[in-house]
């Protein structure tokens, strides 16, 4: 695929690690762990092709709604990837951001992604933007209280897009969503004004860089318009 096809930031909704474990009568966790390592194969295929940005939806802020013991075990599963994830970016030239609210975060896992993020911040190959505990409702709002706060008296679209949780990071060309569900679930609800929209059935732990390169080749045939001719 020619790099000015290529689109500069993905934005993916890891969806399907529970009805993949489901489907192999194993626990929840199994589908967690099973999606971690598709976030492996994926971030070392964008990676490969020379895409420069990734967000994937890792937490939402609903889901801290699910059961206890699935919580934990995906904070655990979380503190764990965050190690190795560090490591690993060093080696590659990764360099790690995340967005979302840091209220409800354990002392131990905001530790390790402020080491993480501090270390790569200087790597300029791939960048991973780490959505965690994440919601584009409230990032907005948030955006807008810090504005008030600023005494603004007329609030431009430019103002709101500085003060997001990331406002360095391109708003995404491409998002797809796995698992066969068609909807943004309060994931980047005003960087996706023009997105372009992926849906596969295919459930995230089964996703690999064969089914990337499939959005990619669906988002090379789209024509961008932008609301133009």
């Amino acid at each position: 695929m020619q790099s000015n096809v290529l689109p500069k930031h993905i934005a993916i909704i890891m969806d399907g690690n529970g009805r993949w474990a489901k489907k192999r009568h194993l626990p929840r966790l199994a589908g967690h762990n099973a999606g971690a390592q598709a976030v492996q194969r994926t971030l070392q295929a964008a990676q490969t092709l020379g895409i420069p940005f990734i967000t994937l939806y890792a937490f939402s802020t609903e889901n801290w709604s699910r059961p206890k013991e699935e919580i934990e075990g995906l904070m655990a599963l979380l503190s764990q990837a965050l190690d190795k994830y560090t490591n690993t970016a060093m080696k590659e030239n990764i360099r790690l951001w995340v967005s979302g609210s840091r209220d409800k975060l354990s002392p131990t896992v905001l530790e390790k992604i402020d080491k993480a993020v501090k270390l790569t911040s200087k790597n300029t190959g791939l960048t991973v933007n780490l959505a965690l505990n994440y919601g584009a409702r409230q990032e907005i709002t948030a955006a807008v209280n810090k504005l008030l706060a600023q005494n603004k008296k007329e609030i431009t679209v430019e103002d709101i897009s500085a003060c997001l949780y990331q406002p360095a990071l391109p708003d995404p060309e491409l998002i797809i969503r796995t698992s066969g569900e068609e909807r943004l679930s309060n994931f980047l609800l005003w960087q996706s004004a023009y997105s372009e929209f992926y849906f596969t059935p295919v459930l995230w732990p089964d996703f690999n860089a064969e089914e990337l390169q499939k959005a990619l080749d669906e988002y090379a045939r789209r024509t961008r318009r932008f609301g133009g001719l």
